[in-house]
């Protein structure tokens, strides 16, 4: 049996798992491993995707859109890891919406048609150290999304403080005491642009024909990694089973606006600025003015990332934020194109 390592990327929305992921996978290629990916997006509409296609050339990649892979796209999870394991990669990534719940993902592992072919390696989850804090009363209408930030620290059996360079130090010393209450035995590990030792995460896996070879290939287990040395249940408040909700979020809004013509980057961020708290993040393919090339606006934590791309697609922007009112949004980013 050659059962397929898979590693889970998981944590809430622009803490850095992309960029996560980028740095796995470059590492994975330069030891000669082939990784596959599975992604999942909120929205309508494909960013991460496009950006992993244009960074990743030849890479085999599922997508499962307009929705969370937790609930609304669970019973899809399965079929494409299948689709996935038929091209003989050496490992999987798993790269999660931020509003995912692992352990439902975790569930789907043990899917009759997938038990030989893959086996839970990692499951890894990004905090972002400028607002994990804040996520409490940030979300304090939406307690299922609580808990689901929760059971995303409680699962994980490495656990990552992203961008450190934002925040002084006593600010990680409240991060770490906050998150020990949910997992308290998981190495923790202070970023910055999501930057470990890939060894951490890529230690024994080896190409899955040397691995045949040498009749290293173990069968799949549903105990997460960290719990192979404790060997207990998660606490039940540390987790949130399928039985107690159907969904991972109540409140959260995601809507897709449109892009024609060409914008200035001031007025965007204005227009994002304008809709208030409430949005959490904002990703898009735009045309800006001065501007050459199509260009990939990145928003999350009230901070603005503008970078160049090679995309020839349509142009659009995904909002995703909590109780939007759409039609306010939409009257708004209307009169600003028309401008």
């Amino acid at each position: 049996m050659n059962a397929i390592p898979v590693l889970i990327l998981s944590g809430f929305l622009g803490s850095g798992k992309t960029t996560l992921l980028l740095r796995l996978v470059h590492e994975a290629r330069s030891r000669g491993l082939q990784p596959a990916i599975l992604m999942n997006e909120l929205g309508k509409r494909d960013i991460d995707g496009h950006l992993l296609q244009q960074e990743l050339q030849g890479m085999s990649i599922e997508k499962l859109l307009d929705g969370c892979v937790c609930c609304d796209k669970k019973s899809e999870v399965a079929g494409s890891l299948e689709q996935l394991a038929l091209r003989s990669p050496d490992l999987i990534f798993i790269e999660l919406t931020g509003v995912a719940n692992p352990e439902e993902i975790v569930d789907c592992l043990t899917e009759p048609a997938l038990l030989s072919k893959v086996r839970l390696k990692h499951i890894v989850t990004v905090l972002d150290a400028e607002w994990t804090l804040e996520y409490n009363s940030i979300f304090s209408t939406d307690r299922q999304l609580v808990d689901t930030l929760r059971g995303q620290i409680a699962v994980a059996d490495l656990l990552l403080v992203n961008k450190m360079d934002l925040v002084p130090p006593s600010r990680l010393t409240k991060i770490e005491k906050a998150v020990r209450k949910h997992n308290e035995t998981a190495p923790m590990h202070y970023t910055t642009q999501s930057q470990i030792d890939p060894e951490l995460l890529l230690h024994g896996i080896a190409h899955r024909e040397a691995v045949a070879v040498n009749n290293r290939a173990s069968a799949f287990s549903v105990i997460r990694p960290q719990q192979q040395q404790r060997q207990q249940p998660l606490h039940p408040s540390d987790s949130i089973s399928a039985s107690a909700y159907t969904r991972s979020y109540s409140r959260l809004v995601t809507m897709t606006l449109p892009v024609t013509g060409l914008l200035s980057a001031k007025s965007v961020e204005k227009f994002l600025k304008s809709i208030g708290t409430g949005l959490l993040r904002a990703k898009g393919y735009l045309r800006i003015q001065q501007e050459a090339s199509v260009q990939l606006l990145q928003m999350a934590g009230g901070r603005f990332n503008w970078q160049t791309t090679a995309y020839t697609g349509d142009h659009y922007l995904v909002l995703i934020g909590l109780e939007l009112s759409e039609a306010q949004i939409r009257d708004m980013w209307q009169r600003l194109t028309l401008d």
